[in-house]
């Protein structure tokens, strides 16, 4: 059965471009930021338009406006959350039940992947890496971003040398992406014909 590998990095650590690679190689990756985004368009639009009135555009979430509401008021935020985790969680068990069996390995491409306890439902976890300088310079070349706006998104997600703590895996790629590549190579080959959670379940059951 399939092997579930969670994705994750922190903002700035090469994690979209990784997934990129896994994608490359065959693997299926499930995308929980365009998981988001297309729910924003959809059946979350109206949700939050309820929640926090003014945010919705025309049936579509106001992502800049939406940020403004929630990023720097915990409690605004654990209030999106609340509505939005549990859908991003169905639209995962939709993409895993469309992964054939047959599949060796499916990719949750999740970013607040141990803020939100995701790796429990993972077989193992990979942690996306770079140095800080690297992170830094590459947020702060995003347009409208600022130093205060990094930073606060910085202190809501798990630093990095715990997540790399947590890791099974790790990618730098801090020392360019032809190298990042030949290291997603390597996990995709040692993770080859190793069995998923559901076999190894389906096995305990087996000789209970």
């Amino acid at each position: 059965m399939t092997f579930v590998l969670g994705l994750t990095g922190s903002i700035g650590m090469g994690k979209s471009a990784t997934a990129g690679l896994f994608r490359r190689l065959g693997v299926p990756v499930h995308d929980a930021d365009a998981a988001v985004h297309a729910l924003y368009a959809g059946r979350a639009a109206p949700l939050i338009e309820k929640a926090f009135p003014g945010t919705v555009m025309g049936g579509v979430v106001d992502r800049p406006r939406l940020a403004a509401t929630v990023l720097a008021d915990p409690e605004r935020m654990r209030a999106l959350e609340a509505i939005v985790h549990p859908l991003v969680r169905e639209e995962e068990q939709a993409f895993l039940r469309r992964v054939s069996p047959l599949e060796p390995l499916a990719v949750l491409d999740i970013p607040l992947l141990f803020e939100t306890g995701g790796e429990t439902r993972c077989d193992a976890v990979l942690v996306v890496t770079a140095p800080e300088t690297v992170q830094r310079a590459r947020v702060l070349a995003r347009p409208g971003m600022t130093q205060d706006t990094f930073r606060t998104i910085l202190a809501k997600q798990m630093p990095d040398s715990e997540k790399r703590a947590k890791a099974h895996f790790l990618v730098d790629t801090g020392r360019g992406f032809p190298s990042a590549e030949a290291q997603v190579r390597g996990i995709v080959a040692c993770l080859a014909g190793r069995p998923g959670r559901f076999s190894l379940r389906r096995s305990v059951e087996q000789h209970a």
